[in-house]
């Protein structure tokens, strides 16, 4: 049974529910911008060094989201930078834990200039030996792949580096992942252990459409002093921007995962229609030549599992051949169920020789567990709860369950 935490008491809205301000945040400035806000707020020059790397530990090693608690600022520079900045959180609207673990989150962001507050969702994953944090990089998505529930929402705007950033920040709140720090009122704490150990932009929205929000981000999560995730332990995920894969992997340098999903132009037109603007061809010359490829940097390609229309041994055997001279793991998806879908999951039987067919070509092909579909936090099936499911959709979907089309 999954189940949904109330996080709209006076405790936790005082936690986790910050009013809305225009003031810029320090969450998601690079050094070099953090220097030059401290300058523009009246710190001299010869000490803003100094006080970056004091607000760089407080804010990422510590976790800390109020300027009083950084101990070693004095009391009146604290005083100074509350005045002219946030680190707030965003508001916690929901967080729903699945009966596998995985945990999801609703978050909600404040006005941007003259828009509205927007919300956006985050999933974690908890593994035997590992974390996994799924992180969106847009509020809706122009991509409109045909599988995908998050794409029948549109595109509202680009999250910020700030608003990436802070999924990872309250992830590791609600866990109790950060050093030495309280409890956050109502938070569900793990029994030991670092929880987030790798992070994945495939959450809502495609990040490369905001490619420069999303590297100065997985740049700070990625920096030594501070967040400290290895880049080999951060994974991109896109649909086939050729462009910005060329620069992902110059600029960030983190793993790369490419949402296949098909072997033949055609049928990938239909299904991410990106393809249409960056064939096939195209994007394998763009994942041959990524930076750093080897067996043990390999790209991953994701494949989801559509019943009598990508599955087939064929499809397989032009999914080897496509994919001939690229290090590569394929993660075989099986399709995720929502209110509307014209699609269906592979037969069991169906995914497995599929599976047994790519292993034998050489290629690792783990067929991945669906995690948090009784919460719909499972792959492609993330959307802004600002377009909320009708009871009636809920209903649909535990029916489709019930019946089997959904069974893994």
């Amino acid at each position: 049974m999954s189940l949904t935490l109330d996080l709209t008491s006076a405790e936790s809205r005082a936690a986790y529910r910050p009013a809305f301000s225009q003031k810029p945040s320090l969450v998601g400035m690079s050094r070099d911008e953090m220097a030059n806000a401290l300058g523009a707020a009246g710190v001299p020059e010869r000490q803003r060094r100094m006080r970056v790397q004091q607000l760089w530990h407080w804010l990422y090693v510590r976790g800390v989201a109020d300027f009083d608690e950084m101990r070693n600022v004095s009391k009146d520079l604290r005083a100074a930078l509350a005045t002219q900045f946030t680190i707030a959180r965003p508001e916690i609207v929901e967080e729903q834990i699945s009966n596998d673990g995985t945990r999801k989150w609703l978050l909600r962001f404040p006005p941007r200039g003259a828009g509205r507050p927007v919300e956006i969702e985050t999933v974690y994953i908890p593994e035997e030996g590992r974390g996994t944090l799924c992180i969106s990089s847009q509020v809706g998505c122009t991509l409109t792949c045909s599988f995908c529930h998050t794409g029948t929402q549109k595109l509202v705007r680009n999250l910020t580096s700030e608003e990436i950033l802070a999924q990872l920040l309250i992830a590791r709140d609600r866990l109790g992942d950060f050093p030495e720090r309280d409890t956050p009122a109502g938070a569900i704490v793990p029994s030991e252990g670092r929880k987030v150990t790798n992070i994945v932009m495939m959450g809502m929205g495609e990040p490369l459409y905001n490619f420069e929000e999303v590297k100065k981000a997985l740049l700070i999560a990625a920096d030594g002093d501070g967040l400290s995730l290895s880049k080999r332990r951060i994974t991109l995920s896109t649909s086939g921007l050729v462009p910005e894969i060329y620069r992902t992997g110059e600029e960030i340098g983190v793993m790369l995962a490419i949402s296949l999903h098909a072997v033949r132009d055609d049928l990938r037109d239909m299904l991410v229609p990106i393809n249409k603007k960056y064939p096939l061809k195209e994007l394998m010359d763009a994942c041959r030549a990524y930076p750093g490829l080897s067996n043990a940097r390999r790209i991953t390609f994701e494949y989801v599992m559509l019943r009598d229309v990508n599955d087939s041994l064929e499809d397989a055997k032009e999914l080897v051949r496509l994919l001939r001279g690229i290090p590569a793991k394929i993660n075989l998806i099986p399709f995720n169920p929502w209110p509307g879908s014209n699609y269906q999951c592979s037969e069991w039987e169906t995914i497995e020789a599929f599976a047994d067919y790519v292993n034998r070509a050489g290629y690792a092909s783990p067929i991945r567990t669906p995690r948090g579909r009784d919460i719909l936090a499972a792959c492609g099936q993330l959307k802004s709860e600002s377009e909320r499911m009708r009871k009636s959709d809920r209903l649909a979907l535990e029916a489709m369950m019930i019946a089997g089309h959904g069974e893994d």
